[in-house]
């Protein structure tokens, strides 16, 4: 066939695009054997170490395009580093979906037993280099992509249920300090000086430093350690009504853990050699995926009653009142072919989000939703989500209006760039009434930076108190004194002794036995440069950094918590954490004006709008619409079609 004019041929497309152009997957499953030699542009070699020089001794020819290729290409092979969770390693696997979880989310991965996705996991360490040691005490990163019919959900998981912060603009500001030290190039673990300086400075840190400094601050491995969301996400069903979630992937393995002395005596990638040897045997690692919900009153309840804040990074859910509820769980069963292609390369991204899935307020999830997509533009090129790992893989062709830029693989051919009247793209109706569901965000704009609170210490004094034994503390106390030992400030040390008082007056004296140094007899006579102290024995040392409280104090008395009145209405009459949590019939009334309470004394009529059951007498006639119906026994209720019958 002749090329026509426009350098196609006569048939059916274009020469120029080779009519063997290979899958990602056909060229990494090739072996070497199969294939030929060549430059970049396809051009065999006889051999790869030959070069052009002018005469046997002279020197090198600029025309020698297969050297000047090869020596290009090598001082390009490194792309910039992760800012964050630089060493890690992960694998290929699959989601299967056991327990649907359709009643409260439509995502299609839950949507009914034994639906499946091939996923892909990278585990990380959260502040070390690339080269550093996987025995190192810090968090670890536990990031999925679900690739899901309906796009790709990442869910940008660590091992450790909260964090070192809840206001986003610190977080540049803590990363710093676990890096090298700007004047001494030193890290950490030979001046700890600036990490406990922020941490001093910085209180709300202390639920994350009791699990750092605890036994969970060194995994035995990614296999033997949990992942957490530590965000508040929502979860929205068909119906458009949703409830708050956390997700909690639980190791099938259980979990285990190395001792700091031990650490010493594990290789620097034990964590990476641990997994791969693990998927090369046959031994394939699993997890759990559960989730905990509440509704948006559960949530207000949650903070007047108990101060816990869902959208507070630093504050965990009580199982108790809020039990996990399997959904299913994911194995990793293929080891990847490239390092860099499939890991390296990777990106995870917060608000890669599918149907069903929506963002909470929770403030530090939400600048990471910018944050996270805006570092892969840089590191990997603004078209990041052509590479094959990173690509979906819907059940349908994905069209946008996206363009060009960067190794632009995929760029949608001819079609038009815009939106065309000519050759008009296809649509799918909205399924998520964002109205409905984040209407509560409208509001006044505000100046925000949370406060230290009496409340921020229950759960680290639970650790202290009710989880860790004799032995866990002991090593506890260790760890912690062995780290301080290479802070050069003594006054840091005793500002985060009285942090650590404030969990527990044992523990800060366990401490200053230890390190040597009295510290202070708590924070109330402490001002912080990084958090209002909501705890100060008087108002001058209250306002973070002695701002002034004349213009704009950034303090708020629910520390940014959902309050009452802070949602239009109740998200769902639906408990739903696991099926034991019938809906209530404040919960149901919540949603519709009148409701009928049936119970065991009888019938009784529910008034919205005063929350308030008045019981059914003859001079209480019986309203002609009733909005829905509520079994107080059973938890049962439902709409009614608006006409009562008998």
């Amino acid at each position: 066939m002749s090329p026509g004019a426009n350098g196609t041929s006569s048939g059916s497309g274009p020469q120029f695009y080779p009519e063997d152009m290979k899958s990602y997957t056909e060229d990494r499953d090739t072996p070497s054997q199969q294939t030929l030699y060549t430059t970049s542009n396809g051009v065999p070699m006889p051999h790869p170490y030959e070069t052009q020089r002018a005469g046997v001794n002279g020197p090198l020819l600029l025309q020698d395009f297969h050297l000047i290729d090869l020596i290009s290409h090598f001082d390009r092979e490194r792309i910039p580093e992760r800012v964050v969770h630089a060493k890690g390693g992960g694998a290929h696997g699959v989601f299967k979906c056991t327990k649907p979880l359709d009643d409260l989310c439509m995502t299609d991965m839950f949507s009914q037993a034994g639906k499946e996705c091939p996923v892909t996991v990278r585990f990380s360490t959260v502040g070390g280099e690339s080269g550093s040691h996987d025995c190192a005490r810090d968090p670890r990163g536990f990031s999925v992509k679900f690739r899901t019919d309906e796009g790709n959900w990442d869910h940008v998981a660590n091992n450790t249920p909260v964090f070192f912060l809840r206001d986003p603009a610190k977080f540049p500001h803590f990363i710093h300090t676990q890096k090298r030290h700007p004047a001494t190039h030193l890290t950490g673990a030979d001046d700890s000086t600036m990490f406990w300086d922020y941490l001093s400075q910085n209180p709300e840190s202390i639920h994350q430093v009791m699990i750092l400094m605890g036994d969970r601050g060194i995994p035995d491995g990614w296999r033997f350690m949990h992942g957490y969301s530590g965000h508040t996400i929502k979860l929205v069903n068909k119906a458009g009504d949703w409830v708050y979630a956390q997700m909690h992937m639980k190791s099938k393995q259980g979990t285990r853990f190395i001792t700091q002395e031990d650490s010493a005596n594990y290789s620097p990638d034990y964590a990476q050699k641990d997994l791969y040897n693990a998927i090369e045997k046959g031994d394939y690692p699993r997890w759990s995926v559960e989730v905990q919900t509440m509704t948006a009153m559960e949530a207000e309840e949650l903070w007047a009653k108990q101060k816990i804040n869902v959208f507070d990074l630093t504050h965990v859910w009580p199982h108790k009142q809020f039990p996990l509820r399997e959904v299913g769980e994911f194995v990793l069963n293929e080891n990847v072919k490239n390092y860099f292609a499939e890991i390296e390369q990777i990106a995870f991204n917060p608000a890669h989000l599918v149907p069903g899935l929506e963002p909470s307020a929770d403030p530090v999830l939400q600048s990471r939703l910018f944050s996270y997509p805006d570092a892969h533009r840089h590191r990997v090129g603004v078209n990041y989500q052509q590479l094959p790992v990173n690509a979906a893989r819907p059940s349908y062709k994905m069209a946008n209006f996206q363009r060009d830029g960067n190794m632009a693989f995929y760029n949608q051919g001819s079609r038009p760039n815009y939106l065309s009247s000519i050759e008009p793209i296809t649509f799918r109706d909205r399924t998520t009434d964002l109205d409905k569901v984040h209407g509560q965000f409208i509001s006044q704009a505000v100046t925000f930076l949370s406060t230290i609170r009496p409340e921020d210490f229950n759960a680290p004094r639970a650790l202290w108190e009710k989880v860790f034994d004799d032995g866990a503390k002991k090593r506890f106390i260790s760890n912690v004194s062995g780290h301080m030992a290479n802070c050069k400030d003594e006054e840091i040390l005793k500002r985060e002794i009285a942090i650590f008082r404030e969990v527990s007056d044992d523990l800060a004296t366990r401490l200053e036995k230890a390190t040597g140094i009295k510290g202070y007899d708590g924070i109330a006579n402490l001002r912080f440069n990084g958090t209002h102290n909501g705890m100060a024995a008087n108002d001058s040392l209250r306002v973070a950094n002695g701002m002034s409280k004349k213009v704009g104090y950034s303090s708020h008395d629910h520390n940014g918590a959902p309050i009452k009145g802070t949602h239009k209405g109740e998200s769902t009459a639906h408990a739903g954490t696991d099926g034991t949590r019938p809906a209530s019939a404040a919960q149901v009334c919540r949603l519709f004006p009148t409701i009928l309470v049936k119970s065991g004394d009888g019938v009784r009529l529910a008034e919205a709008a005063a929350l308030r059951f008045v019981r059914e007498k003859p001079s209480v006639p019986m309203p002609e619409v009733v909005d829905a119906y509520i079994d107080e026994e059973s938890g049962e209720w439902g709409h009614c079609d608006g006409i009562m019958g008998d």
